[in-house]
């Protein structure tokens, strides 16, 4: 484990930029793959994907900067705003990445008259292969995204430099649903956290393996928004059950919590979690919707729909 995939003459390059970006590249590959096999217009789908990408980084920093302002509340003007533009120093949300993109695309279809759904549904293996990316990117990054302290035997102990790596966890938490000083000792030296926590990071890239493989599923229905809204409901209630609940995250409301080394690990409600309750019923309610459709008919192997044609198969 190393933060730092090549470093030439100090200037560095994260092993987290590079995985993510070796997901994008591959769903990239897959939804173009896909949008021929369907008849749609690939060369606008990958146009579209970049405008994706360009605001899903944008969302994805301002999401974070807007949940962790206390990470540069204190930081003086213009430091302040170098800070926040600076993605190489870390820190996005992948809830913001996804607004940010899907709010993109939005704007593109209506922009060129594409029918949204049909063209975003492709999309759904790529942004599970980027959330694979970006969690194996947080496991090189050592205590990024770190569980709570749990006595679960699936309790993980990192390494003594990955531990090292954030001595802030170390100092005394005002929030104790975050602090975790009482489990830190000296080692070397140097203080640090020794305590089992949930491997979180790891949780992640089972949940993005999850979606990757139900995503060629859901992408078996040819009803437009079928994949779409099926990513966001499990991806919602894996990312809040499965990862958040175990995840050293701010309580937003603190209605249980129970950490340490005698107990699970576990902690209600976070910010994600609170978000994700809306968009599992919106998640439901769409795909209600959608299943009272009928099931359009495939395009022929090598016929390209035209703009309306696609917009009259998706039912508007």
């Amino acid at each position: 484990m190393d933060p730092i995939f090549l470093n030439i003459g100090g200037f560095t390059i994260a092993w987290y930029g590079v995985l993510m970006t070796l997901g994008i590249v591959a769903g990239i590959s897959i939804g173009l793959k896909l949008a021929r096999e369907r008849g749609l217009d690939a060369d606008l789908f990958e146009r579209m994907i970049y405008t994706m990408l360009l605001w899903g980084f944008i969302g994805a920093r301002l999401m974070f900067v807007a949940t962790s302002w206390d990470l540069f509340a204190d930081t003086p003007f213009p430091q302040r705003l170098l800070d926040i533009i600076n993605l190489r120093q870390g820190g996005i949300s992948i809830h913001g990445g996804l607004l940010g993109g899907i709010l993109a695309a939005l704007w593109f279809t209506r922009k060129y008259k594409m029918n949204f759904y049909r063209y975003l549904d492709l999309a759904a293996p790529g942004v599970a292969l980027g959330i694979i990316g970006g969690r194996l990117g947080n496991i090189m990054n050592g205590t990024d995204t770190v569980g709570r302290v749990t006595g679960w035997p699936i309790g993980y102990h990192w390494p003594a430099w990955a531990r090292a790596f954030h001595d802030g966890m170390c100092i005394p938490n005002p929030d104790p649903t975050m602090d975790l000083s009482k489990y830190c000792e000296t080692v070397g030296g140097q203080l640090v956290m020794t305590a089992p926590v949930h491997f979180t990071q790891l949780y992640g890239v089972l949940i993005g393996i999850g979606l990757l493989i139900a995503s060629f599923y859901w992408l078996r229905s040819h009803k437009p928004g079928w994949a779409f809204w099926q990513f966001w409901l499990w991806y919602s209630l894996l990312r809040a059950g499965l990862e958040e609940t175990f995840r050293l995250n701010p309580l937003v409301v603190n209605s249980y919590l129970s950490q340490g080394l005698h107990e699970p690990g576990i902690g209600l409600w976070t910010l994600t979690q609170i978000i994700s309750v809306p968009l599992v019923l919106l998640s439901l309610y769409m795909l209600w919707r959608i299943a009272s459709r009928p099931e359009p008919q495939p395009v022929a192997a090598g016929q390209v729909m035209t703009h309306a044609e696609a917009r009259a198969r998706g039912g508007e």
